[in-house]
């Protein structure tokens, strides 16, 4: 049997790892950083780091709200989701993700936007 992308990104230890980078990242970038300022950060990386883990084949089941409901009130663009997007797979660079895991992970998250973007077009 094959290995995971979870596995091979390093388990739920590594995952935590690029999901604290990532968030990181979008708190210094002012096109994305309000999105967060009434967030309990912790619990946002615990509930990242759990998707994250799920969507890449972990032994993890995602317990979160689901996406839509957890996006809804939050007026984001397509161009918001793509700031985000980029975010997350330059993180997986910086780790060092091989390219095809990168891809994965990215497809993966792209099947989210049109739950995660609630606002046309902008």
């Amino acid at each position: 049997m094959s290995e995971t992308i979870y596995e091979r990104l390093g388990g739920e230890d590594a995952i935590a790892a690029v999901v604290d980078r990532f968030y990181e990242r979008l708190l210094e970038d002012d096109r994305v950083a309000h999105f967060f300022e009434d967030v309990d950060m912790r619990r946002q990386r615990a509930h990242q780091t759990q998707f994250l883990s799920s969507v890449a084949g972990g032994p993890v089941e995602y317990s979160g709200e689901d996406m839509q409901s957890a996006h809804d009130h939050l007026d984001i663009t397509p161009s918001d989701f793509d700031v985000i997007a980029t975010h997350l797979a330059e993180t997986l660079v910086e780790f060092e993700v091989e390219e095809a895991d990168r891809a994965a992970v990215m497809e993966a998250v792209a099947g989210y936007e049109d739950d995660v973007v609630t606002v046309a077009a902008d």
